[in-house]
């Protein structure tokens, strides 16, 4: 959500319900704890790493997991939760290889004798972050460790919170394998952050970090990015719904409450277009958020009331206004019209159009990859993809010939902007391959 009011310039929509709080609350202390556990953690190294989850997560068995443990792992997975994460797998790959199959590399011939290419090189080492903790995520293990793998990565290392009697959980293993990681490692929070950042344990260094986490998690990312790539900075889930009158209010509570339970700092919206049908969903969401299990009931409970909010608006154009400025993670559309909201929409991290899809679906198994931008990132980048663990990169080449029109131009430019040494670069060129001519260096 935007720092200012997001209605503010939509004086015809209000607000049914208003968030207490904002994704800002509490950030400071995050940052200021977060920081100095980094700091300690890159000046002890693995002793320091080993005392912070020992710590947290009274983990005293091995930190780099040992393949015959994974290996072992498949004994303890059902077989109807082998093939479910097969099923999950297959398609996160499928996806995953037709966004590989849309990028391409080139070389063009930009005017005689000049030619400009562009290459595609994965990076050579990911780190991918799979929380544990009270859920065990195989999700997120399939998401971040089979793009990156698609990718053509060399080495992707996971890690993952262990808990304090059997380590990491055994369906995370058996899930990494069966995504192709390399080594894992039994920590979690800030600690694993920093051991994959500073190649801890493995010897590898990451170059880029992945994958979901409370926020002491992202924040930890966020402070490393520059040293390590990114995929995004990925705080508590977010949900938006925008509905209108013809929309299920049961279904669309549902999946308010279905997102929210991810933790009291996960914001669940709607915005709809329709009076009655959002106060029936604030009618039906108690019944929603209660109806759950604990802990996911109190987590529930608690994001709803801190940082949910109804927003009604006459229109569906000021609907998608609304909803750009939020630029949630999730958007489900549950309205007539879908392909309106497809060719109108521009700010979301994933879009799940109709009231047969839900942000659940893409979670666990549709395919699309559920490590999304949060926070308004979403103005500015998209999920997770095959491309955030390849590097773009460029090339050119030429012929003497080119040298004539590209190294004079390229001095007299230089000499115009100050830079003589740049200029000089195309003078010696000029000199050597057409010592008979005479060009015009000066700007």
């Amino acid at each position: 959500m935007s720092a200012k009011d997001p209605l503010a310039n939509y004086p015809q929509a209000e607000y049914l319900k208003k968030a207490e709080m904002t994704s800002a609350t509490g950030e400071a202390d995050v940052r200021d704890l977060v920081a100095g556990m980094l700091r300690e953690i890159e000046e002890g190294g693995e002793a320091k790493a080993i005392e912070y989850t020992r710590k947290f997560d009274k983990w005293e068995g091995d930190i780099l997991v040992p393949q015959d443990v994974i290996d072992a792992a498949a004994e303890k997975v059902p077989q109807r939760l082998k093939d479910d994460l097969q099923f999950a797998h297959d398609r996160v790959q499928g996806f995953a290889q037709a966004q590989l199959a849309s990028m391409s590399e080139f070389e063009t011939e930009l005017s005689p004798g000049l030619f400009a290419g562009q290459k595609l090189i994965p990076v050579q080492t990911a780190g991918c972050y799979i929380p544990g903790g009270r859920y065990s995520h195989v999700a997120s293990a399939i998401m971040s460790v089979t793009t990156a793998k698609v990718a053509g990565v060399d080495n992707v290392i996971a890690c993952s919170p262990p808990n304090r009697d059997g380590g990491v959980h055994p369906a995370i293993l058996y899930t990494l394998k069966l995504a192709g990681v390399d080594q894992v490692l039994a920590l979690g929070g800030v600690q694993g952050i920093a051991a994959m950042a500073f190649g801890l344990f493995t010897g590898h260094k990451a170059d880029i970090l992945a994958g979901p986490g409370n926020q002491y998690v992202a924040e930890a990312k966020r402070l490393l990015f520059g040293r390590v790539g990114i995929d995004m900075f990925a705080g508590p889930t977010e949900i938006l719904v925008i509905s209108d009158e013809n929309a299920d209010p049961w279904i669309v509570a549902t999946d308010l409450a279905g997102q929210a339970e991810h933790g009291p700092n996960s914001p669940a919206w709607l915005i709809s277009t329709s009076r009655e049908h959002a106060e029936e969903v604030m009618r039906l969401m108690p019944d929603a958020i209660e109806s759950l299990p604990e802990p996911n009931r109190t987590s529930a409970r608690n994001a709803w009331r801190d940082y949910g909010e109804v927003i009604v608006t006459p229109s569906r154009e000021e609907a998608v206004k609304i909803s750009d400025d939020y630029a949630a993670e999730h958007l489900q559309v549950q309205a007539d019209d879908p392909q309106w909201w497809l060719d109108n929409l521009r700010n979301y991290g994933s879009l799940f159009l109709g009231e047969e899809t839900t942000v659940s679906f893409g979670d666990k198994t549709s395919g699309t990859n559920h490590i999304l931008p949060t926070k308004g990132a979403a103005r500015y980048t998209g999920g997770l993809s095959v491309s955030k663990f390849i590097k773009t990169v460029t090339y050119q080449r030429s012929t003497r010939d080119a040298n004539r029109d590209v190294a004079a131009v390229t001095a007299r430019i230089s000499r115009l902007e100050g830079m003589e040494g740049h200029a000089r670069s195309g003078d010696v060129r000029l000199a050597k391959y057409f010592p008979d001519e005479d060009f015009e260096l000066s700007a």
